[in-house]
């Protein structure tokens, strides 16, 4: 294991606490069961999404593998099935773990997510953070930087769409937390898409067309 310092070990704590301020927000409690911005899944269930991302951290950051390890984030996203797989349908929704959870309700959700929050903080200013992290569920393994990554945009990209569900503003990260992901979804986008797709939604309003990273 190393105690060397990754950007991304300094700066995923810090997307992790801003997506807890959001989970906590009492606009997110008073909307728990209500319908989220994304099909079939309750404001409930996408906060209990956004707060398990400290949540997967506390668990696979400091767990041994004998997995492959992919060479990048990108690989990872390029090769995960539910990204060809489009928008779930309610039943996988519905049996999977996000509504599980929001059924133990907001102030379950707090406590994971901050207790979450503290072993990952220590795990990564004490070296006990492991070098190499395993994705069980996928099969594969990421250095840690790259995982770290993946858990980042999935909370920069779900603190928007919890934000957009109950009507607040989305969360302003830093930069050293918004620009790793934001260039990942970039070269996903351009691999998914093409270099014209992305050219013109940015720069020609009058021929944009889908850019979508997923």
């Amino acid at each position: 294991m190393s105690r060397a310092v990754d950007a991304l070990d300094a700066t995923f704590p810090t997307a992790a606490s801003i997506a807890l301020e959001l989970i906590r927000r009492p606009e997110v409690t008073d909307q728990w069961p209500r319908p989220s911005a994304l099909p079939h899944l309750s404001v409930g269930g996408l906060a209990c999404h956004l707060g398990r991302q400290a949540v997967r951290a506390a668990e696979l950051l400091p767990m041994p593998t004998d997995l492959p390890t992919l060479d990048s984030a990108d690989n990872h996203y390029e090769q995960a099935p539910w990204v060809s797989e489009g928008t779930p349908d309610e039943e996988s929704v519905a049996e999977g773990p996000d509504e599980a959870d929001a059924a133990r309700g907001p102030a379950d959700l707090h406590a994971r997510s901050a207790h979450a929050l503290d072993v990952v903080g220590d795990l990564l200013s004490g070296g006990a953070a492991r070098d190499i992290v395993p994705i069980p569920w996928q099969g594969w393994s990421l250095r840690r930087g790259d995982f770290l990554l993946t858990r980042q945009l999935e909370i920069v990209v779900h603190s928007d769409d919890l934000a957009v569900s109950v009507g607040l503003p989305t969360p302003e990260f830093p930069a050293d937390v918004f620009d790793p992901v934001r260039d990942l979804l970039v070269r996903l986008a351009v691999r998914r898409r093409g270099q014209s797709a992305l050219i013109s939604a940015l720069s020609r309003s009058e021929r944009a067309r889908n850019i979508s990273a997923f």
